[in-house]
């Protein structure tokens, strides 16, 4: 994973030159670095990944390569590093006769958002590589997808006149309408007006945090928890504490007096199959949570984008059913449950905070596209949501129990875990202080990927997220079999 670290943090390759064209391989390699070296995409003093790499990224043979960077070197367009490696070279002739391009790194540095940890940045890089498992990718599966529902859907919206127009700022009125009812249903009470539709769980994320948020404020996190694996919040200026769960959930009481309760502090929570432990808060603690907030003044922000994924038993309904005081942002979406592609959620709130976040929203992308709008009520309009629901229930289910097996087969001794009440991650603790980290490098030299737990927390580096929502039989048996082997060799090493 070193090399991948390195192309991550500098130069990233995602083309290969084509075998059967009539210029020589190397040619087009030589041309490929002159054209991103003289658009500026490529700047002074990156390093280039080793030889090797190359000639894997490439799929050339080393010799290939050899000469491509012999004939890129006699152009001045690289220069060998003192002490080791290559990188693009500065104050060149043909550079000088190009014209000098914008510094876009130096741009792309000082940016106000921060940019994701590298560890991120090369799992997301890598899920679209052709061969890789996904041993921990936060989707379902395209078999669970229910894209013959969807399909219904569209054929039946075909037939009606469509909206065309921009959206109202909350969103799309006769959807609101339907989610206000879909709402009631589980305890949350609000009016349409306190209803705002959003691209997505992570809008409405992104929303709060430049939203109602000022910089130098404090978000208060589970350990280990999601956001931790997201810059959303650093990157408005939020500081993230986390707070420790036990087998209830979050705990409150640990955070005391809020550092800064002048300047906006909340909480975040997925009190219901939170990500990535699979934990539920019980219906105790919730109130425990909501009457801590309440006393101290702090809002809660509760993300719900899993509680129809249940599997043994319905959750407990939302902190935002027991909420009287109207302390609760509430976040659901279709990405977890049904469809990420369909980039459908919304956030129940306060009006001034819906009306707040939505001119925030108008300014940023002028509301959610109206198609997946129309197609969203009619989903859930229909009662086809609920039918394909109990369909991926029974998948993940099936799936969740083949994981469990698999588990128990090939990581008894190696690691520790519990079953999953709902959602589609199983949060593994490895024994003996195994580094996740270390694990993860190895395992995607075997075209596994996997998540290790320091993305959730310093404190978590000794664990791994692994999913049984997105891998299938034979890859699931194939993974855990081989992860455990690669486990069993490094505890053997030491």
């Amino acid at each position: 994973m070193r090399d991948k670290k390195k192309q991550a943090d500098g130069i990233r390759i995602d083309w290969k030159p084509e075998k059967k064209a009539s210029e020589p391989l190397y040619l087009q390699i030589v041309n490929y670095f002159s054209k991103k070296i003289f658009s500026g995409d490529w700047v002074e003093g990156q390093s280039l990944p080793s030889q090797r790499r190359l000639s894997s990224l490439f799929s050339v043979n080393r010799s290939t390569i050899v000469d491509a960077m012999d004939e890129l070197t006699s152009r001045g367009l690289i220069e060998s590093n003192f002490g080791g490696g290559t990188r693009i070279a500065g104050n060149n002739w043909s550079l000088l006769m190009k014209g000098n391009p914008p510094d876009w790194q130096r741009y792309i540095r000082e940016g106000s958002f921060s940019p994701n940890v590298p560890v991120v940045q090369i799992i997301n890089h890598m899920e679209f590589e052709p061969g890789i498992i996904r041993m921990s990718t936060g989707e379902l599966s395209p078999e669970l997808m229910q894209t013959g529902i969807t399909k219904r859907i569209l054929s039946k919206l075909s037939k009606k006149d469509i909206y065309m127009n921009y959206p109202h700022p909350f969103g799309m009125p006769d959807l609101r309408e339907v989610l206000r009812q879909e709402l009631k249903g589980i305890g949350i009470d609000v009016p349409v007006n306190g209803i705002l539709i959003v691209s997505g769980a992570l809008q409405a994320l992104q929303l709060i945090s430049i939203g109602i948020m000022k910089p130098g404020s404090t978000a208060y996190i589970e350990s280990p928890s999601y956001l931790r694996s997201l810059n959303i919040f650093r990157s408005a200026g939020v500081t993230q504490k986390s707070v420790p769960m036990d087998a209830d959930g979050l705990q409150p009481w640990h955070i005391g007096q809020p550092e800064n309760k002048q300047h906006n502090a909340v909480l975040y929570t997925i009190p219901t199959f939170q990500n990535p432990t699979g934990n539920v808060m019980s219906v105790k603690r919730r109130r425990e949570v909501l009457r801590y907030c309440k006393n101290v003044r702090m809002p809660i922000v509760e993300d719900d984008v899993f509680c129809d994924l249940w599997l043994d038993e319905e959750p407990p309904a939302p902190m935002k059913a027991f909420d009287e005081s109207g302390n609760v942002v509430y976040i659901g979406s279709l990405s977890k449950c049904f469809s990420p592609g369909l980039r459908v959620g919304w956030l129940a709130a306060s009006e001034p905070v819906v009306q707040r976040l939505a001119d925030v929203k108008m300014q940023m992308d002028y509301g959610v596209g109206v198609v997946a709008q129309q197609l969203t009520r009619e989903l859930l309009l229909s009662g086809w949501y609920r039918k394909g629901i109990r369909t991926i229930q029974a998948g993940l289910r099936a799936r969740r129990d083949l994981m469990m097996r698999l588990l128990a087969r090939y990581f008894t001794g190696f690691a520790e875990w519990t079953s999953p009440p709902g959602g589609f991650f199983v949060w593994v603790r490895l024994k003996n202080r195994v580094p996740a980290e270390r694990l993860a490098e190895r395992a995607l030299k075997e075209n596994l990927l996997v998540m290790p737990g320091g993305t959730y927390g310093s404190s978590w580096s000794h664990c791994i997220r692994l999913t049984f929502g997105y891998l299938d039989e034979e890859q699931m048996t194939y993974g855990v079999k081989r992860l455990s082997e690669i486990l069993a060799g490094m505890q053997s090493d030491g």
